[in-house]
């Protein structure tokens, strides 16, 4: 319980501090409310079923948030073309700069897996679940026929090209390429990799998965857009859709871009992972450490 109080605690009072302009809060609103909310919802988690990443794997939780700040500099690297958003307030001292975006960016995937973990707990409440049963292990290659083998090549080739176009005709539109091509482009490298697969759970009619990590996106994607609007350090957005719909600093239908991106920031930590494994472990076929949001 005292994880989620103080996971709660450290939201509220950095939000209300940052209203009110209080540093440091209001420069480093974001980082502070994703550590409160990483916390709180590791609580939740533990707290129903007996485990959680900071409870049940502190190891691979810090492999998680390390991979988070590369893996969002990915995305950095592609505004540089589609020039969607971008940042005001930052400190001038580069040094103190840098070090609060590996804060900000080390909380992404966390915040999203953690949330997608909480929405499961909760969905299987109310469905009557267990309270304390521990996540079941996916199995890497789910019983039914198997795909055809073109398919994981067209998806790899469309992921390529949906990647690459933006970078050979830069545009302020080109947004969905940018969020959805790395889910095909590794998703069936992932399934070939023994890793978990979102194919591989469709397959096998499981879309628990899936449904939480979409729904973990809506609602940190909504948390996001909240901390950041009355922040001194934010990001603004210079989407060309229906600009003058926001709510806080996002058009509207931005936040729908906020399911496929939980989706594609699972595929491509599942990748660094797969790779992980059999780079230093050297067991190819090995169960991928801790089961993702089921």
């Amino acid at each position: 319980m005292m994880e989620i109080f103080s996971g709660l605690a450290i939201m509220i009072i950095s939000e209300s501090a940052t209203i009110a302009r209080i540093e440091p809060f209001w420069s480093w609103n974001t980082p502070i409310c994703w550590t409160g909310f990483i916390l709180f919802a590791d609580g939740v988690v533990f707290r129903a079923r007996g485990d959680s990443w900071l409870r049940s794997a502190p190891r691979e939780f810090v492999l998680l948030a390390l991979a988070s700040i590369p893996l969002w500099l990915v995305f950095e690297f592609f505004n540089r073309f589609i020039r969607n958003w971008y940042y005001v307030g930052l400190p001038g001292n580069p040094i103190v700069r840098w070090l609060g975006y590996a804060w900000a960016f080390a909380t992404i995937c966390p915040a999203l897996f953690e949330g997608a973990e909480m929405v499961g707990v909760i969905r299987a409440q109310r469905t009557g679940g267990s309270k304390r049963t521990r996540p079941t292990r996916p199995v890497p290659a789910p019983p039914g026929p198997p795909a055809l083998p073109a398919l994981p090549a067209l998806s790899i080739a469309a992921g390529l090209f949906m990647l690459a176009w933006p970078l050979a005709w830069p545009s302020p539109y080109l947004a969905a390429p940018v969020f959805l091509g790395f889910i095909f482009l590794l998703d069936p490298i992932n399934a070939r990799l023994g890793a978990e697969s979102l194919a591989n759970d469709l397959r096998a009619g499981c879309i628990d998965r899936i449904v939480n990590l979409s729904l973990s996106g809506l609602l940190c994607g909504f948390l996001w857009e909240l901390w950041n609007y009355w922040s001194r350090s934010k990001w603004h957005y210079s989407v060309p859709i229906m600009e003058s719909w926001r709510l806080f600093e996002m058009p509207l239908p931005g936040y729908f871009g906020f399911l496929p991106f939980t989706l594609e920031c699972f595929t491509m930590y599942v990748f660094v992972r797969a790779v992980a494994v059999r780079l230093i472990a050297h067991e190819p076929r090995r169960q991928l450490g801790r089961t993702i949001a089921l």
